[in-house]
């Protein structure tokens, strides 16, 4: 679109198109101006004012209505001035209108596939017989050699407190935290570090071990099985699932519904994509 401040500015200075036709029946399909033989319908206002930026908000109706008038008699001016449409229009347009008519029915199915009680059994069927999934808390410091490790350990054998010793000794981002890892479940950690964790009691202190990072101590704060989300908490999730499934499902019965020609392999250098001269 054209710069909107120009337009509008200058309606700002001038209110005085009359208003006279908002007292008649109007459509989308009521010519609001014309440039020659060329009409400009309400539509076309009304999806120009959908895509003024949010400040415009602050204008009142009649300034942007006068405004979006004159940005689209302009517009027209200029585009008849055009001689010649570029192809880059052409192809350009070809693929705007491809794009919202599959948006109108990308939108027409998920009205159709997400519904309350879709969501309800989504969310049932995940999760009402999930099995119980373990999580652990677990705090761990993390040192350089195996002597750091022993001698961490041993300080912890004569009573310090794990998260004294981890933001005193730990290399690891977690120190200042006194090593804390938060929760975490199976998978979450490398192999050996998961090992170690799980073969402890709550509030046992593991020996050091090794891992690619260098040498651990790790403690078990805390276990639990994992809580089941609230609805709400996935519902976003499961509607993003729904759309996808029901697109899928519906571009599956249309491609096997349509003749579909595609371009045999080596039929075009891949390269293509990027020669814009072709549109010249």
């Amino acid at each position: 679109m054209l710069k909107h401040v120009t337009f509008l500015g200058a309606a700002a200075l001038s209110l005085s198109v009359s208003t006279g036709a908002f007292a008649q029946d109007v459509t989308a399909d009521t010519v609001v101006a014309k440039v020659g033989e060329t009409e400009i319908t309400l539509g076309e206002i009304i999806i120009a004012r959908t895509m003024l930026p949010p400040q415009y908000g602050q204008f009142p109706d009649e300034i942007l209505f006068n405004g979006l008038v004159d940005q689209l008699v302009q517009q027209q001016l200029l585009a008849d001035a055009l001689e010649d449409e570029p192809a880059v229009i052409r192809y350009t347009l070809a693929n705007e209108r491809r794009g919202l008519m599959a948006a109108e029915v990308v939108n027409e199915i998920s009205e159709t596939a997400i519904t309350q009680e879709a969501l309800q059994q989504a969310y049932d069927d995940r999760y009402a017989d999930a099995p119980e999934i373990p999580e652990f808390r677990a705090a761990h410091l993390l040192v350089a050699t195996e002597e750091e490790a022993n001698a961490a350990k041993a300080q912890l054998d004569e009573g310090a407190e794990f998260g004294d010793v981890a933001r005193e000794v730990s290399t690891d981002v977690t120190s200042e935290n006194g090593g804390d890892l938060g929760w975490f479940g199976a998978g979450a950690m490398v192999d050996e570090f998961e090992t170690a964790v799980m073969a402890l009691e709550v509030g046992e202190v593991s020996d050091p071990f090794e891992t690619q990072f260098g040498w651990h101590i790790v403690t078990l704060v805390d276990e639990r099985m994992q809580p089941v989300p609230e609805f709400e908490q996935v519902t976003q999730q499961l509607m993003g699932e729904l759309q996808e499934a029901a697109i899928i499902a519906y571009l599956d019965e249309l491609t096997a519904a349509a003749t579909i020609e595609r371009p045999e392999d080596g039929a075009f250098d891949p390269s293509v994509i990027n020669q814009t001269e072709l549109l010249e």
